[in-house]
């Protein structure tokens, strides 16, 4: 546990990303918050499901949110919005009935009716339904905010009469930004059409700001019409602003692909009269080829698949990992994010309170940091399967308490579930890549010493004591390097490019086991 006050003054001076992003709050109200609370907000899309962006974008801000609370004592509180009265510009693929949905198209997204048939009051309501599914199911704390309430409500009125009196200054912000083409039929209000509930995209005209009036042409007949209550949304960067403006939002990021975005509503923010809250463009994901992740071609790694093959706390530590820097997620990367997770979830507890506060895994668990009792790595199992050729759980058991005496299904339920994640890692990844290839001349003179001290070792001999005659071998034979070493046990032994410690991989799969394995090579 760290000294409250200990803790407070070493978060205040911390290097740790959200630190920074926290500062930039009290840099913002040296006074304390005007209103009495720090407001987050997240957006969400409910035009498809919640997927990896949503993850990434409410677990970051929410580690921002606490990196505050260990600065300051201030109220805060995350909304989680939805912005579910887009028009339906397109139908999804593989969405059911997709006949009905070409019906609906341009209509917002809460009243398209819900193509699952599961009871839910529209297609948004029921991406919404499932986006407070995904948010509680990693105990994100959040206030659930749909647009269509928020403007149907009337919450969204007062900003939406700044808007009209403001329409000339908006369109100001916003004509220099857009094509000559655009710029004829552009309007920062988009009214919904009385005859066929669609979002227009049309001119209109202000007739009475304060009433909420205007006037547009919908299928060939002037209309007027209150923007308020649900009579009109907003084009979605005077939205984003508006929606800053009215709930008085202080801190949201969003990705790189939005800079020009937090640009322009920032402007019009500023227009409305409001400062525009603090926050940061984080770096896009990469797939394994280096291009862009999208969520229509499908070249990305979704949660639920990083879920198949590792425990949330890994993704949540990939995710805190360099927020600006553009990188890979692919499944290649798992392990190495089990690996290091369990790394710095291990070296926690000795750490000093400056170091704590730099290490991801107090981000990823809110300060709650629990006790590490993971005494196999990753990698390691992954090799432990792919040499045992087994799916059988008891017997990777059996190998798992010959390295771990004390371990059981029963008092190591984490580890337990590793060897899931790696025997399904294992399957879909590796089984197929494996290539064992037969051992030089010099390799096999090394192998063949290898062997030798082994057999002189007893079958209990710990992992330090055989890494040093794995090191010895590699020194007393001509490698070039001991890394070339390495890479011939893992090649010739493992059928990989790469391995665990030698020495724990052989006190785990066990010596006798491990001769074989050697002899097998040498017979190639």
């Amino acid at each position: 546990m760290i000294d409250p006050a200990e803790l407070r003054e070493a978060a205040r001076v911390s290097k740790a990303w959200p630190y920074e992003e926290a500062r930039k709050l009290l840099k913002r109200y040296p006074d304390g918050p005007p209103a009495g609370e720090i407001v987050f907000e997240t957006g969400y899309g409910p035009s498809g499901l919640p997927h990896l962006g949503t993850f990434q974008e409410v677990a970051r801000t929410l580690m921002v949110r606490h990196a505050l609370a260990e600065m300051v004592d201030w109220p805060s509180r995350l909304i989680a919005f939805s912005d579910d009265m887009d028009g339906m510009r397109k139908v999804p693929p593989g969405v059911p009935h997709q006949d009905m949905m070409h019906e609906h198209l341009d209509q917002p997204l809460s009243r398209v009716p819900d193509p699952y048939g599961c009871g839910h009051k529209s297609y948004a309501d029921h991406n919404n339904h499932l986006l407070k599914q995904f948010l509680d199911r990693f105990g994100f704390d959040y206030e659930f905010l749909a647009s269509s309430d928020a403007y149907g409500s009337g919450r969204f009125d007062a900003t939406l009469r700044a808007v009209l009196r403001r329409h000339g200054e908006i369109m100001d912000v916003m004509l220099p930004t857009l094509r000559e083409e655009r710029r004829r039929t552009y309007s920062p209000v988009l009214p919904i059409s009385p005859k066929s509930g669609r979002v227009l995209q049309v001119p209109v005209e202000v007739v009475d700001a304060e009433a909420g009036l205007v006037a547009f042409e919908d299928e060939g007949e002037r209309i007027v019409q209150s923007i308020l209550s649900g009579g009109a949304k907003l084009q979605w960067k005077v939205d984003w602003a508006m929606r800053w403006v009215a709930l008085g939002v202080d801190y949201e990021m969003a990705g790189k692909d939005l800079i020009d975005s937090v640009v322009q509503s920032s402007k019009i923010a500023r227009v409305l009269g409001a400062r525009p809250p603090e926050g940061f463009n984080y770096e896009l994901f990469l797939d394994e080829n280096g291009e862009k992740i999208s969520k229509t071609r499908g070249n990305g790694v979704t949660i639920d698949e990083w879920l198949t093959y590792a425990p949330e706390e890994s993704l949540a530590f990939y995710i805190y990992r360099e927020p600006r820097k553009a990188k890979q997620l692919s499944f290649g990367i798992i392990p190495k994010a089990v690996d290091e997770y369990d790394q710095f979830l291990a070296a926690y507890p000795t750490q000093e309170t400056a170091k704590k506060l730099g290490n991801p895994v107090h981000h990823i668990h809110a300060g709650r940091v629990p006790e590490a009792r993971m005494p196999i790595g990753f990698p390691l199992l992954l090799n432990l399967v792919a040499v045992a050729s087994t799916d059988d759980k008891a017997l990777l058991w059996g190998f798992v308490k010959r390295h771990v005496p004390e371990a059981s299904p029963e008092t190591h339920p984490e580890l337990d579930r590793r060897i899931d994640y790696a025997l399904a890692y294992f399957r879909d990844f590796i089984a197929g890549a494996l290539d064992h290839r037969a051992p030089t001349e010099m390799e096999a003179a090394a192998l063949r010493d290898l062997d030798n001290r082994l057999a002189a070792l007893p079958e209990t001999a710990d992992a330090e004591t055989i890494q040093a005659e794995v090191y010895e071998v590699g020194k007393t034979h001509p490698f070039e390097s001991l890394r070339d070493w390495f890479r011939a046990l893992y090649e010739t032994l493992l059928g990989t490019s790469q391995g665990p410690r030698m020495g724990s991989f052989i006190a785990l799969y066990g010596i006798a086991n491990s001769r074989k394995l050697i002899a097998e090579a040498l017979a190639r």
